[in-house]
């Protein structure tokens, strides 16, 4: 596996528009669906990748908490099936029976969304306030596959502050994992 950084989108920038379906309720979400007091959580993920699957029950357990507190989510799944077979939009839903995902888990066949919010690789975390403008891009947490658990520390400062009223810091750390397996032209 290629390590892949993110290409850490400027901060404030307005989030791109959405309509892609869900495995999770095979039914169409888009931005416009967002119904949060806080923000809005997207991360870019598959089925298999390990830093994916590394932080994934963490990752369920902060977006349930968060959701709670006003922190709308989504995950986003922009890898071409052709080249990875098991992040089909079929295997999608096995994958959220399986985490008993926390949120909608939605298929960008066309790969247009991943571009538009130049996402690099899987997981790639955005965090977006109320006014829907970018606040945190960055790394879960300092942890790896095989290099300590999953905690969520990055991800989890960055909701508490935006869920209190209080600046993010902007030295944010770019998210690592495996690189978005795109389409050839």
């Amino acid at each position: 596996m290629a390590d892949t950084y993110s290409n850490m989108l400027p901060l404030g920038t307005k989030a791109p528009n959405f309509d892609l379906m869900d495995a999770k309720e095979n039914r169409s979400f888009s931005l416009s669906d967002v119904n949060s007091d806080k923000g809005l959580l997207i991360i870019f993920g598959c089925n298999h990748c390990p830093f994916v699957l590394h932080v994934m029950p963490k990752l369920n357990e902060v977006v349930g908490e968060f959701h709670e507190k006003g922190i709308s989510s989504f995950m986003i799944n922009s890898n071409d099936p052709k080249i990875k077979p098991e992040d089909s939009f079929e295997k999608m839903g096995e994958f959220v029976d399986k985490y008993n995902l926390n949120m909608p888990y939605l298929y960008d066949e066309t790969q247009e969304v991943a571009k538009a919010y130049d996402a690099a690789c899987t997981p790639d975390i955005f965090l977006f306030d109320k006014d829907l403008k970018l606040v945190y891009r960055g790394q879960f947490d300092d942890s790896r596959p095989g290099k300590g658990e999953a905690t969520g520390d990055d991800l989890r400062a960055a909701l508490e502050a935006l869920v209190s009223g209080n600046p993010i810091s902007e030295a944010q750390k770019p998210s690592i994992g495996c690189n978005i397996k795109w389409r050839e032209a």
